[in-house]
């Protein structure tokens, strides 16, 4: 196996470029939705609670 010619082949031919940019891009990708699942899983904001309405709001006068 010759890794100099791979090294070259990578970022030297136009197709090589490609390929790279497409493994840097699904790579984010992976990382974007791995860390987003976890975000999600850490901070469940919706629950399956009632409407409340002592919540901040501009048209409350002790908000002023």
């Amino acid at each position: 196996m010759d890794f100099s010619g791979i090294l070259s082949w990578l970022f030297s031919s136009r197709e090589g470029v490609l390929v790279l940019l497409g493994v840097i891009l699904v790579g984010f990708l992976i990382a974007a939705i791995v860390l987003e699942h976890k975000t999600r899983k850490d901070f469940d904001q919706y629950d399956d609670e009632d409407d409340d309405e002592s919540g901040w709001s501009f048209f409350d006068d002790d908000n002023k």
